[in-house]
Order: C-alpha cells, then sequence, then structure tokens
C-alpha cells in the first residue's frame, strides 16, 4: 500500500486535485467528509460539541450549525483548538479504519485540509501540496458564498505557502485552468507514484 497525504489551503483546489487521483484509482479518505461524519445528529463527536460549545451551535433539525460554530471558533483561537481536540481524534481513527479497508496494492490517499497545521505529515510515503495564488483562492471562495473579509480571515489562519512546500514531495499548482491542473496530476501519478507501485 503507498500512502499520500493530500493537502492545501482552502480555495486551493483540493478536492479537484482528489478527484483527479481518484480517477487514476486511487482510493480517498477524505478528512473533510469524515469530520461532517462524526459529528452527525447521534453520535458521540456532536454530544462533545455542544457540551463544549453549547446548544447555540445545533440547528432546528438537531444537526450541528456549522456556520453558528464557525462564528464562535474561527475568531478565537482557544475555541478553535478546543474543538480541534474533539474532532481531529475521531478522525483521525475513521480515516485509519477506511485505510486500513483499502486493498494491500492500493494508493490510499489521505485528503487533509489541515495536514501541516495539524503536524501530522510523517507517516505519509509521499506528501502532495495543491497551491493556488491568494486571489483566486479568495475569489472562488466569494463564489462559494463568503464574504471577502471571512474569506481572507480564513486563510490567514492557515499555513503558509511556504510551510506547506516544506513538507511536500511535490507540489502541484491550481491558479491555471482544469487542463493544466490534470497534466500536472497525471504527470504526479506517473513520474512519482507508478514507479512505487509496479
Amino acid at each position: 500500500m503507498l500512502s499520500i497525504g493530500l493537502t492545501g489551503g482552502i480555495g486551493s483546489g483540493k478536492s479537484t486535485v482528489s478527484a483527479l487521483l481518484a480517477a487514476h484509482g486511487a482510493v480517498i479518505v477524505d478528512a473533510d467528509r469524515i469530520a461532517r461524519e462524526v459529528v452527525e445528529p447521534g453520535t458521540p463527536g456532536l454530544a462533545a460539541v455542544v457540551e463544549a460549545f453549547g446548544e447555540q451551535v445545533l440547528g432546528p433539525d438537531g444537526g450541528l450549525d456549522r456556520p453558528a460554530l464557525a462564528a464562535v471558533v474561527f475568531a478565537d483561537p482557544e475555541a478553535r483548538a478546543r474543538l480541534d481536540a474533539i474532532v481531529h481524534p475521531l478522525v483521525r481513527e475513521r480515516a485509519a479504519e477506511l485505510a486500513a479497508a483499502a486493498p494491500p496494492d492500493a494508493v490510499v490517499v489521505h485528503d487533509v485540509p489541515l495536514l501541516v497545521e495539524t503536524g501530522k505529515w510523517e507517516p505519509y510515503d509521499l506528501v502532495l501540496v495543491v497551491e493556488a495564488d491568494l486571489e483566486t483562492r479568495v475569489s472562488r471562495l466569494v463564489q462559494r458564498g463568503l464574504t471577502e473579509a471571512d474569506a481572507r480571515a480564513r486563510i490567514a489562519v492557515q499555513a503558509t505557502d511556504g510551510q506547506r512546500r516544506a513538507v511536500a514531495d511535490v507540489v502541484v499548482d491550481n491558479s491555471g485552468t482544469q487542463e493544466e491542473l490534470a497534466a500536472q496530476v497525471h504527470r504526479f501519478w506517473s513520474e512519482t507514484v507508478a514507479p512505487r507501485i509496479r
């Protein structure tokens, strides 16, 4: 099994790269998806979040009100650390289960937004970083519904490009076209991944 850590800042296009890798045959373990799964209604994760932050982070349906929680944690590093201490261990445990269920000869891509911030890049055979220039990222986030100020604030609390590059084996640049990105991912697969799995 070849284990790849995939990361990149918010708005960099990591999900697009993840989909391109899946098309090459990789098994994707998506930390964002797992992070939503571990705080679904009825889970111990959601109970722990409510205990830490109060009922105001619940929506009318009893599920997590993500915008309400974001409003609490993005402005407060201590609150964010408290949330991370609840969610990250649950995500790591579930990710390990999913990876263990993959075939022995699989290429398993762990799509982890905060790989550098959490300092957890060591277990991977390769680290692939997705980059895009700041204004492109801000524009993408605004298109997703964030205000420009919120977009810049979220980018600012994450690791810098330099910090990500410092742990990267390969960097792909997603500031250009989809075709350019697909070509870079294909090159990564054929030149870096394929020789390790033959």
